[in-house]
């Protein structure tokens, strides 16, 4: 399984529904689970900057992390993108293959 970072944006409309975030929050993680049931979420935080959400989850490929990032734009989000992760030990070990 690869590791993949949901950076998440919410629209206008969904962002002014503060009092319903728990539950469309996890309306949209049942949703995913429905349709994505390999994937699995790691950690899930709120954010104060340009993105409102951060989701950390494992996925088998970038097709299924797509999958996540469009679930997320149909419920919701004005922006999601899904980044791929590379555990920090791994990276360091690429480097000494350049």
């Amino acid at each position: 399984m690869q590791t993949f970072i949901l950076m998440t944006k919410l629209s206008p409309e969904a962002g002014a529904k503060v009092k319903q975030r728990s539950t469309i929050g996890r309306l949209w993680l049942d949703h995913v689970k429905k349709k994505c049931p390999e994937v699995k979420f790691i950690s899930h935080y709120g954010l104060l900057g340009p993105f409102d959400f951060i989701d950390i989850y494992e996925a088998p490929n970038e097709e299924a992390a797509a999958k996540v990032s469009m679930i997320s734009m149909a419920n919701g989000a004005f922006q999601a993108e899904s980044w791929v992760a590379i555990p920090y030990k791994r990276l360091v070990e690429l480097t000494k293959e350049i």
